[in-house]
């Protein structure tokens, strides 16, 4: 879970010197694949970069040098396969392409080892800005900022309102008790991640798990939904929803939750866990969730259960880097900060849960 701090913003990827092969992708295999699959699509040789604040999984920039795509692929050495199903990621914005979700076009799914070491998966490559900060944000001014949060919020409505069936994705994860399951994984990422005291955090998840809402009818469930894992346009549209590793069929209001969270400051100055909800003219977690529940037509009463819950499962996830970074298995800066971090999510936790947003 170490993709939840996000790199340097700004960073627009790194360049391979003299010509080289990115880690983790072999161009002249990746070409001959290609050619195979999918004759006439290169026109010329490809060179490609490793695009930075992604999520886990590994994110490049290829091209031509006429047309571009992006190659995902699990990160090098990993273990759990699961948490890097690219076969997921492909089936779920195959399915939503041809809906009002702006997702990238997929052009091509490769489960084969052989080819990168990995399995992979190659989509388009749609021009726009990944906000990540308020100081980023700052720059569009208030107005602007405004329009694009709340433009995310609509985006969010559109992919609620998919039909899974029609989508093609009936099949696509087990809405039944998919609270109880969300709670009971986190908890026990709680547990396998103990290494100090956390008042409170047994608390947060006792007072959950005893006031666990009834779920409204299932829904294409993103599972990361937050300003930074979309790409908007120059006209402050969304243009592409990235970084499905998580999705699913559940609870739609997981993700609302989860935006509501981002979209609250945090108290620490330069915070390693992406933020951007002081920025000028952001809209309120209040005003977000009273939208969505206009436009999408839902009872929202119990968000802040949905609130509280992102609060703990981000509580746990930092505790686990924390963790490893006390082991020194973490690379990268901003990790020695994360502990700090924790104690303010469990209180922010137990906080929501007693009043409304």
């Amino acid at each position: 879970m170490e993709d939840t701090v996000k790199p340097a913003p700004g960073a627009a990827g790194q360049p391979v010197p003299d010509g080289g092969d990115p880690p983790g992708l072999d161009l002249v295999r990746l070409r001959a694949h290609l050619d195979a699959e999918r004759p006439g699509l290169v026109a010329g040789e490809l060179t490609a970069r490793l695009i930075e604040g992604g999520r886990s999984n590994l994110t490049y920039a290829v091209t031509d040098g006429t047309a571009r795509w992006v190659v995902r692929r699990p990160p090098l050495g990993h273990v759990l396969a699961t948490a890097h199903d690219m076969g997921r990621e492909f089936t779920v914005i195959s399915a939503l392409h041809p809906t009002a979700v702006p997702v990238p076009e997929p052009v091509l799914l490769c489960q084969d080892e052989e080819v990168l070491g990995a399995p992979f998966y190659v989509m388009e490559f749609v021009d726009g800005t990944a906000y990540r900060t308020a100081g980023q944000l700052a720059a569009l001014g208030p107005e602007r900022t405004r329009e694009v949060v709340l433009g995310l919020v609509d985006t969010l409505v559109e992919l609620h309102a998919v039909a899974p069936e029609a989508a093609g994705l009936a099949g696509f994860g087990r809405p039944e008790g998919f609270l109880e399951r969300q709670l009971r994984r986190w908890g026990k990422q709680l547990a396998a991640s103990r290494s100090r005291d956390l008042p409170g955090i047994d608390a947060l998840q006792a007072a959950l798990g005893a006031a666990l809402p009834a779920s409204p009818e299932p829904t294409v469930v993103h599972g990361d939904y937050r300003l930074d894992n979309v790409l908007i346009g120059t006209d402050g549209a969304v243009r592409a929803v990235l970084d499905w590793e998580m999705s699913t069929l559940g609870d739609p209001l997981t993700d609302l939750g989860l935006l509501a969270m981002y979209s609250a400051p945090l108290p620490i100055a330069d915070s390693p866990v992406s933020t951007a909800g002081d920025a000028p003219g952001h809209p309120s977690p209040a005003e977000l969730v009273e939208r969505y529940a206009e436009r999408s037509g839902r009872d929202t009463s119990a968000i802040s259960w949905y609130t509280a819950f992102a609060y703990f499962k981000l509580a746990v996830i930092l505790e686990g880097i924390h963790y490893r970074f006390t082991l020194g298995r973490t690379v990268g800066a901003g990790f020695d900060r994360i502990g700090q971090l924790v104690p303010v999510f469990i209180e922010r936790g137990l906080t929501i849960l007693d009043k409304e947003l």
